[in-house]
């Protein structure tokens, strides 16, 4: 599958630039559409600013300037990233589309990230978790059946998706990644299959050795090398995994996903929680 229908989530956080740039650039590559996507809601500094100001001891006058100040902020986003959208469409000669709504971010970029090949949005830093005991980023991640990029909070990139790095456990969910990742793989300068404990995985799954899934990528045309590391803490396999990235210079992370979503437990495999929380490249997620 081709990799014709982008989507990138954009806010009013100052790295939604960087977010769009990065998702300009993989649709430029793969002469895919780009959709950007603006959710016209309150952040959640402006909404204590609006509930200190209608809570407190300020004026009627006080409480209006502070609306008309959060509106403005709301406006001055829009256009800014639309006028962005629309000049990188005009330099790259590609084909975008600026959508604007309003509502709840959370409910309505999983329904348009269902009709896109890959969503791509920021890191959430945010410690506050939905009414599912899960952040914005993860409850995405586990509803829209989509594979979705996450972009570091911090940090500038310069490319997406140039070298990937797989992170491989034989297991069901990081299958799931590395299937939804191909158009990306088969694109890439380089790949790096990387398996941390290789021979757990046989212990856990029965699962075949990581070389069979090296000759797998190879038949997709990828130019893959395979590292294999042993004896790595459960709890540092994130970090060994950012490391190796950032040493073999890759730009994208590419891991499957460990959660229980229809039950809507507040329960997260480790490696992907970590992965998320602390990450400081670029990673692909699938579910």
């Amino acid at each position: 599958m081709a990799l014709k229908d982008l989507l990138v989530y954009v806010d009013q956080t100052s790295h939604a630039s960087e977010r769009l740039r990065l998702a300009a650039d993989l649709a430029r590559r793969h002469n895919a559409r780009l959709t950007a996507l603006f959710i016209r809601e309150l952040s959640a500094a402006q909404r204590h600013e609006q509930s200190v100001a209608e809570l407190g001891q300020g004026s009627a006058e006080a409480i209006t300037h502070t609306n008309r100040r959060i509106r403005h902020s709301l406006e001055e986003a829009t256009m800014r990233l639309r006028s962005a959208l629309d000049a990188i469409g005009l330099e790259h000669g590609l084909e975008v589309e600026w959508r604007c709504l309003d509502g709840i971010a959370s409910t309505l970029v999983p329904q348009h990230a269902r009709f896109a090949d890959l969503c791509v949005l920021s890191q959430d830093t945010s410690a506050v978790a939905t009414a599912t005991g899960y952040t914005f980023s993860e409850q995405l991640l586990f509803v829209t059946g989509r594979p979705v990029v996450f972009i570091p909070a911090q940090g500038t990139f310069d490319t997406l998706g140039r070298h990937v790095l797989v992170a491989w456990n034989s297991s069901r969910a990081s299958t799931r990644a590395v299937n939804d990742a191909l158009p990306l793989i088969e694109r890439a300068e380089g790949v790096t299959l990387l398996a941390v404990n290789p021979a757990e995985f046989s212990e856990r799954y029965g699962a075949l050795p990581p070389q069979r899934m090296l000759e797998h990528l190879k038949r997709h045309g990828a130019t893959v090398e395979g590292i294999w590391l042993n004896d790595i803490p459960t709890g540092s396999i994130a970090e060994v995994v950012q490391a190796q990235a950032h040493k073999v210079n890759a730009d994208l992370i590419v891991a499957g996903a460990f959660g229980h979503p229809k039950l809507w437990e507040k329960m997260m495999g480790g490696v992907t929680r970590d992965l998320l929380a602390r990450m400081t490249l670029p990673v692909l997620m699938s579910y």
